[in-house]
C-alpha cells in the first residue's frame, strides 16, 4: 500500500477540496447535464459533450482525493534523530554554500520554497543519510556533492 505524506494542514485542504467535490461540484455538473440533455439531439450537443468531459474530470479527482486521503501519513517534525527521514530538515554544504531542505512527500513539494519531496532525485539521496555523510546527486547539469552538516 502506498502511504501518502502530508501535513496536517494540507490533509485538512485535500479533506476540503474533497468534499466541495462531493457535495457541490457534482452536483452542479449533474445539473447541467440535466439541462445540456434537454436541448435534444446529444450527438451534436457540445454543451452536454462538454458537461460529460467535466463530470469524468470531477470524478477522477474525487477518486484521486478518496485515495489520497485514505492513504495519508501525517508529517511529524522531526525531532532532531541521527538521519534524514520525511519531516527532517537538512542543511547541506554544496562547494562553499549552504543550503537547507525539507522533506516533505510529493504532494506537499515547493522546491522554492525549499520543501523537496521524499520521491525526488535530491530527497531521496539525503533519506537516511547522517551529519558528516557525503551525498551525491545525478541532475541533468550532472553530478552534485553534498555534506549534510545539520538534521533537525
Amino acid at each position: 500500500m502506498d502511504k501518502y505524506y502530508l501535513s496536517k494542514e494540507r490533509l485538512e485542504e485535500l479533506k476540503q477540496e474533497l468534499e466541495t467535490l462531493k457535495k457541490t461540484r457534482r452536483v452542479e455538473v449533474a445539473d447541467r447535464l440535466k439541462r445540456a440533455k434537454e436541448y435534444g439531439d446529444l450527438s451534436e450537443n457540445a454543451e452536454y459533450a462538454e458537461a460529460r468531459e467535466e463530470q469524468a474530470t470531477v470524478e477522477t479527482r474525487i477518486f484521486e482525493l478518496d485515495e489520497l486521503v485514505k492513504k495519508a501519513v501525517i508529517i511529524k517534525k522531526a525531532e532532531g534523530g541521527d538521519t534524514v527521514r520525511v519531516g527532517s530538515a537538512v542543511t547541506a554544504k554544496k562547494d562553499d554554500k549552504t543550503v537547507t531542505y525539507t522533506i516533505v512527500g510529493s504532494y506537499e513539494a515547493k522546491p522554492e520554497e525549499g520543501k523537496i519531496s521524499d520521491e525526488s532525485p535530491l530527497g531521496r539521496a539525503f533519506m537516511k543519510h547522517k551529519v558528516g555523510d557525503d551525498v551525491t546527486v545525478e541532475t541533468p547539469a550532472g553530478t552534485v556533492a553534498y555534506v549534510v552538516t545539520k538534521i533537525e
